[in-house]
């Protein structure tokens, strides 16, 4: 029996997790908690703990954080800086209790097993690029990850989801969970579609993957260089932080506040 990673996917509102044998396959269905709020990091690392405690045993760990990570510490955590959940108050204590904290290695010590963690969409998108030309990532859930790569190579991540999209609010806040469900699927669609156009515009990318449990939302047709892929990718690219130019996902981290 070859290798086995703890693939570990972290999410607004749910965690998920599996084993991986060495070829990426899962060889035990997925478990998932909810995402309760507040959530502090300590908070965070005990859910993770119990969550993967039934699951088998494995020799390394992989994590999917919806933020921006660099070298295992997070930058920011959008989500779980808030007191309820997202478009809460933000927790002034929450903000300096994530920032820069080493989310990797707590997962190391309290596992056991080396870990890693990147942010989510670039775990995503790592399991389903081609390796070919320049490919873009879309996530829709709670909120919006993106990820880019070049020739299957992770480019610097980018929090294009914080960036101005329109009226004056960003991708996050119009496409996000909470936006969806408020407008309903028409009108929350016609935006998904001008980001898509939007993103082809400024990037130019040769490939599109759409990913995120409200992809299979999506009504409208896609361009001939873009597809829907399944949400599983965001378990299944966590052998990839171990293989390849994978493995060298990660830098120093500073943090921003």
């Amino acid at each position: 029996m070859g290798l086995r990673t703890l693939a570990i996917d972290i999410g607004g509102t749910g965690l998920k997790a599996s084993v991986l044998d060495e070829d990426g396959t899962m060889v035990v269905d997925r478990v998932r908690v909810e995402t309760t709020y507040p959530m502090s990091p300590a908070r965070m690392v005990d859910l993770i703990t119990g969550l993967v405690e039934p699951l088998p045993a494995c020799d390394r760990v992989s994590a999917g954080f919806p933020g921006m990570v660099r070298g295992g510490r997070v930058l920011t955590a959008p989500h779980f800086v808030t007191a309820s959940g997202p478009g809460s108050e933000i927790v002034a204590e929450l903000v300096e209790s994530w920032c820069g904290f080493d989310l990797a290695g707590a997962l190391a010590e309290r596992l056991g097993k080396p870990a890693k963690v990147v942010n989510d969409a670039d775990l995503q998108g790592a399991a389903v690029v081609s390796g070919k030309g320049l490919e873009f990532v879309i996530t829709l859930g709670t909120g919006v990850g993106t990820a880019l790569f070049s020739d299957g190579r992770l480019c610097p991540h980018m929090e294009f989801a914080h960036h101005p999209f329109r009226k004056d609010q960003s991708y996050n806040q119009q496409l996000g969970e909470a936006a969806r469900a408020r407008i309903g699927r028409k009108k929350w669609n016609k935006r998904v579609q001008q980001a898509v156009n939007t993103f082809a515009n400024l990037l130019i990318y040769d490939h599109l993957y759409i990913g995120g449990g409200n992809a299979k939302r999506i009504t409208f047709d896609l361009p001939p260089n873009a597809m829907v892929v399944d949400n599983a990718a965001g378990i299944l690219g966590g052998i990839k932080l171990w293989q390849g130019a994978g493995a060298e996902m990660g830098a120093a981290a500073v943090c921003r506040n």
